[in-house]
Formats: C-alpha cells, structure tokens, sequence
C-alpha cells in the first residue's frame, strides 16, 4: 500500500501542532509550578519550541514558573534524551 505524500505532510503538521501545543510558559493558565516531568518534557520539545518561539510572541523554550532543581535536572535529561547525549561515543568501534 501506498502513501500519498499529502497524507504524509497532512501526518507531519498535525504530529508538528500536538507537540508545539504543550510548549513551556503556561503559567498564565493555572497557578501550579513544573516540576521534574514537566522539565523532562519541555527539554524533549526544546528545539519544536525554539522554532516556533522565532515566529509566535509569548512563546518560551524554558519554564519560568518551575519549581527549581528538580525541573532543571528534568529539562537537561529531556534535552539530553532527545538530542542523543552520551550514546554517540558508545558507537565507536575500538580499533
């Protein structure tokens, strides 16, 4: 079976749209602060919510209503997680 490539790109924008909708900076809309799941998650969308940051207004890639160390650690790991971290290094064949 295949694919057109307008269900593909359909596909991409609405996968695009879910992941930008959860970006940090949503504490205007309730009064609770982020801790470590939500700076897990908010450092895995890190570069979805840098890009849209570049053209939207009031769009953040960092949590300022967060609850300190705890979101810090999540964000770096999240951030780590999703751009590969150490693993890279682990891939080399020794010689």
């Amino acid at each position: 079976m295949k694919i057109s490539n307008s269900l593909k790109y359909f596909v991409l924008a609405i996968l695009l749209i879910s992941i930008t909708s959860c970006n940090a900076g949503s504490e205007k809309f309730d009064e609770q602060t982020a801790g470590f799941l939500m700076g897990l998650w908010h450092g895995f969308i890190s570069l979805f919510s840098f890009l849209v940051s570049l053209f939207v207004d009031g769009v953040d890639i960092y949590e300022a209503n967060n609850n300190g160390n705890w979101y810090n650690f999540g964000f770096i790991i999240g951030v780590s997680a999703f751009f590969g971290g150490g693993t890279k290094g682990s891939c080399r064949r020794c010689k």
